[in-house]
């Protein structure tokens, strides 16, 4: 009689790899299907080092994109040039996407991309501003680890501060929900900035079209091998109820 040991053999028990690229588990991997883009904008990327969302994150899906993207990951640099790894002659001329409370479609629900003052408020001569624009800087987290970044680095208040108001909500759906519907995944803001600044529809309609592949491809996965796709935990609302005090 045979050893019934040997009918079968062991399931591997080994993590699959990751991609050196997207630092993904393999099977999540997409990055065969990218193609660069040239463009006329430099990009970078700051992601927080507490952004653990490997498998839904696009930050360096986002970058491949682009031949001279930068993504660097912590919590402060110096400077924009110290980020970036290279001398910056304006840091005016870089446009840093950082929403706050500012929501566009209360401002100018017209405009899928608008430049403000450090106060905040729409700025004049938006057409000027946004032509003038050299690169873009995106930050890469959770609503308050992107606001952690935009504390600890004070030479972004050099840089042109803009906001988005996307016509659509992230593609995301239910897989990662968003607190605002103004609220995008890096890759589609990377897509939609982008795009708007250098007059280029196309180039948002590539990036969106690989975060299509690769939500398409976190499905599949999930159902095989779950365990390589955690869903993120449900982001807790603040509290705003004022607290009693007990004396």
């Amino acid at each position: 009689m045979s050893d019934p040991s040997h009918d079968h053999p062991p399931l591997s028990t080994e993590a699959p790899p990751d991609c050196p690229r997207c630092q993904k588990p393999l099977p999540l991997c997409i990055c065969d299907s990218v193609t660069p883009i040239a463009s006329r904008l430099s990009l970078l990327i700051l992601q927080h080092p507490q952004e653990q969302d490997r498998a839904l994150g696009t930050a360096r899906l986002a970058a491949q994109h682009f031949k001279t993207a930068v993504v660097k990951v912590g919590l402060s640099w110096p400077s924009l040039a110290k980020a970036l790894g290279r001398p910056v002659a304006d840091p005016a001329r870089w446009a840093i996407l950082y929403l706050g409370s500012a929501k566009a479609a209360d401002l100018d629900p017209e405009s899928e991309v608008l430049a403000l003052t450090r106060k905040g408020e729409v700025a004049e001569n938006q057409r000027a501003i946004l032509k003038a624009i050299e690169g873009v800087v995106l930050l890469d987290g959770t609503w308050s680890q992107a606001k952690a970044l935009w504390w600890r680095n004070p030479w972004m208040l050099k840089c042109q501060r803009v906001i988005l108001g996307p016509r659509q909500p992230s593609r995301y759906g239910r897989l990662r929900r968003e607190p605002r519907r103004d609220g995008l995944s890096t890759i589609e803001a990377a897509g939609l900035l982008m795009a708007a600044l250098e007059r280029r529809p196309e180039i948002a309609e590539a990036l969106d079209a690989s975060f299509e592949r690769m939500l398409a491809r976190y499905r599949e996965v999930e159902k095989a091998q779950p365990e390589l796709t955690p869903r993120p935990r449900p982001r807790a609302k603040p509290d705003r109820r004022a607290r009693i005090r007990r004396f």
